[in-house]
């Protein structure tokens, strides 16, 4: 499988709390912050969801 790096580019301070809750669950915890995570159709749909806060790249 592809695996994902997730970058926090934005913060999530003025979002919905579920979209709070969708910035934790993905682990990203701060700032310009990065997760390298597997790739997934459910990750997919997370990320879909806060799309405008994160930066999405493939990782090695």
């Amino acid at each position: 499988m592809a695996k994902l790096r997730i970058t926090l580019v934005r913060s999530g301070i003025s979002c919905p709390q579920e979209q709070r809750k969708t910035l934790r669950a993905l682990g990203l915890r701060k700032l310009n912050g990065s997760v390298v995570q597997e790739d997934s159709a459910s990750l997919r749909g997370m990320i879909n969801q806060v799309r405008h806060l994160v930066r999405l790249e493939e990782a090695d």
